[in-house]
């Protein structure tokens, strides 16, 4: 029998003035609609419902696990993952206990996506060097995996005291948290994800999916080489996607958000990006890495990728740019109801 394919959802809950009168809701009224949003994709039958974390003043999540525990408790089916958990600057043993609470909460529903981040404003937080970008995520990414397979554990690394026999409460309602590495498709990350034999959440907003498809391939090389079985190596694929009864009116709508989105929470190492028009439609074409469209379009696109890629979960970012909340539920019910159950076929 063929494995299920997972459709979801991921929200950074970013505060982005509204393009029409320039007003930015408050993190409150964010928050409030995040979680409506995850009640509503578990009501409509998704899959999963992820949530990211950032330490900016311009986004609303930074304390991920506590939107997801509030997610659990008004919730009943839908899978719940971090988006990414920045595993470089925490606390392994924090991220495992806060997440195996979250666990508990939900009856088993928690995951981990782990990843270094894109943005970095958490290592001057939490006092890290960004020269240890990649030795930091590697250790702890390590003690992590040690710390779900174990009650108690012993371990000693460069970033972190040692631990000596500590006993790791709670213990998670699975056997073990499942653990993503999420990934933006560079070689090192993928060949990482794996060695480990974890799966892949690749995150896709820029680059034409083609030129990602080698990526997978390098991933499930390194999976296999490593003595990982096949079964084992999924992969999970993220971008952003608007839908509408007509493409064109998805098109239009959408267009302010996105552009606003990218102009107003460029990562502070980069300057601050202007999409034009001519590269939003280039982006939501046929064959471009955003999901803008009717139904069909969007069920021929996951098709398309699927074909690409081979990969298991499909996730979708909706509610960016300051987009009201209406728009928003309205792509969850399309999604639900005119997408899902064709793919599911």
């Amino acid at each position: 029998m063929a494995e299920a394919f997972e459709l979801g959802l991921y929200t950074f809950g970013d505060l982005t003035p509204d393009v029409q009168t320039g007003k930015t809701i408050s993190a409150e009224q964010r928050m409030a609609e995040i979680l409506a949003a995850a009640k509503l994709a578990d009501t409509s039958g998704l899959d999963v419902f992820a949530v990211g974390e950032h330490h900016r003043l311009d986004m609303a999540v930074s304390a991920t696990a506590v939107v997801l525990a509030a997610i659990a408790a008004i919730t009943r089916r839908v899978r719940l993952a971090s988006a990414v958990t920045i595993l470089s600057t925490a606390d392994p043993v924090t991220v495992f206990e806060d997440f195996a609470t979250v666990d508990l909460i939900s009856g088993g529903r928690a995951e981990i996506i782990a990843g270094r981040g894109v943005f970095t404003e958490s290592f001057p937080l939490f006092g890290y060097d960004l020269a240890d970008y990649d030795d930091l995520f590697e250790e702890k990414l390590e003690l992590l995996l040690k710390l779900n397979g174990a009650e108690r554990v012993t371990w000693q690394g460069r970033f972190r005291p040692a631990l000596h026999d500590a006993p790791i409460p709670p213990r998670p309602a699975q056997s073990r948290l499942p653990v993503w590495i999420g990934s933006g498709g560079t070689a090192g990350s993928v060949e990482r994800a794996g060695a480990f034999g974890l799966p892949l959440a690749l995150a896709n907003i820029s680059l034409p999916p083609a030129k990602l498809a080698p990526m997978v391939d390098l991933y499930r090389r390194a999976g296999l080489q490593s003595g990982h079985s096949a079964a084992d190596l999924k992969v999970s694929v993220a971008t952003h996607m608007y839908i509408r009864e007509n493409s064109q009116d998805a098109l239009d709508e959408f267009y302010p958000y996105y552009a606003a989105y990218f102009f107003t929470h460029t990562p502070s190492q980069y300057r601050a990006q202007a999409i034009t028009r001519a590269d939003y439609d280039a982006r939501a074409s046929r064959h471009g890495p955003i999901f803008v469209g009717s139904p069909q379009q969007i069920i021929d696109k996951i098709l398309y990728e699927r074909e690409l890629f081979g990969h298991q979960r499909f996730l979708a970012q909706i509610d960016i740019g300051g987009m009201p909340f209406a728009n928003v539920a309205r792509v969850i019910e399309l999604f639900a109801t005119k997408v899902a159950p064709v793919i599911r076929s």
